[in-house]
């Protein structure tokens, strides 16, 4: 038999999927720490309001504890504002050319690059802290890039 030790990103694009989340988590099948990726203007999901995403960071806390990372993805033009208030509120942040094509308004990004060098900008205008690429795969509690076969 083999064994695969896999870390899965969960995305949330609701209330309800924490609250899955949670029956999974309580039955051992999902351990900790555990990545969630709560995804705000996607039809069909949660808004992207401000008072959305305290109210999925709030739930997320109460139902995980410390036991989970929490990241924010916005889609389209909230983009920018969704992922720094995450960042604000001490979470994690996505961004790239498959959530939002524009880097500014009417503006389209050249690649991901353009939104990555924007978001860091921001942070660091407002002293926020940026992960190494270590740090981050230590919080994720990832095998790192020396254990894999590319």
């Amino acid at each position: 038999m083999i064994v695969v030790n896999q870390r899965f990103e969960f995305e949330c694009y609701d209330i309800g999927h924490l609250y899955n989340l949670a029956h999974f988590v309580d039955r051992g099948l999902v351990k900790p720490p555990f990545l969630v990726q709560s995804i705000f203007g996607i039809l069909g999901g949660i808004g992207p309001e401000p008072d959305s995403v305290l109210f999925m960071k709030q739930t997320a806390d109460r139902l995980f504890g410390r036991d989970y990372v929490w990241s924010v993805l916005g889609a389209g033009r909230h983009q920018m504002p969704l992922v720094t208030l995450s960042a604000i509120l001490g979470g994690n942040l996505r961004v790239g050319l498959e959530d939002s094509l524009s880097i500014a308004k009417g503006q389209l990004a050249r690649s991901n690059a353009d939104q990555v060098l924007k978001v860091r900008h921001i942070l660091e205008q407002l002293s926020l802290e940026i992960a190494t690429p270590d740090e981050a795969r230590q919080m994720l509690s990832l095998k790192g890039r020396a254990a894999v076969a590319f």
